[in-house]
């Protein structure tokens, strides 16, 4: 269960990270903030590339980050981009959340749309596990 205070922190820090995007292509900056079950939270952004598949969503990034600071399951993450649409998050973010069987929380945010709560089965509910 994630609070409303939660969210609202989850869905700032995030909003931050936006602000470090690096998308000189799509120009849709997006961050996003993670939140692991002893409730550490750990943010990135997305980083494009000319190369296209080396292209990191935000999503990924934080996740990345915070597995690197030894969290390994996460009771919620917030997505955030200053400009519409919703950044709800992509097949292979999904996945990515879903390692270990992981189902967090997902909260999607912009700054000119009212945020949006999703039950991550509810985004990917036939998620790929061993």
């Amino acid at each position: 269960m994630i609070t409303q205070s939660e969210i609202t922190r989850l869905l700032e820090l995030a909003r931050k990270a936006s602000q470090n995007a690096y998308a000189p292509y799509s120009k849709y900056a997006v961050g996003a903030a993670v939140m692991d079950e002893q409730d550490r939270i750990f943010t990135g952004c997305n980083i494009e590339n000319a190369s296209y598949g080396l292209t990191i969503c935000a999503e990924r990034t934080a996740i990345f980050n915070a597995r690197c600071n030894g969290a390994v399951r996460f009771k919620a993450i917030a997505v955030y981009t200053p400009k519409p649409p919703l950044p709800v998050p992509c097949g292979a973010c999904l996945q990515v959340m879903a390692e270990g069987g992981n189902r967090p929380v997902v909260i999607v945010g912009c700054h000119e749309e009212q945020e949006r709560i999703f039950a991550f089965e509810d985004l990917l509910p036939k998620a790929f596990s061993l």
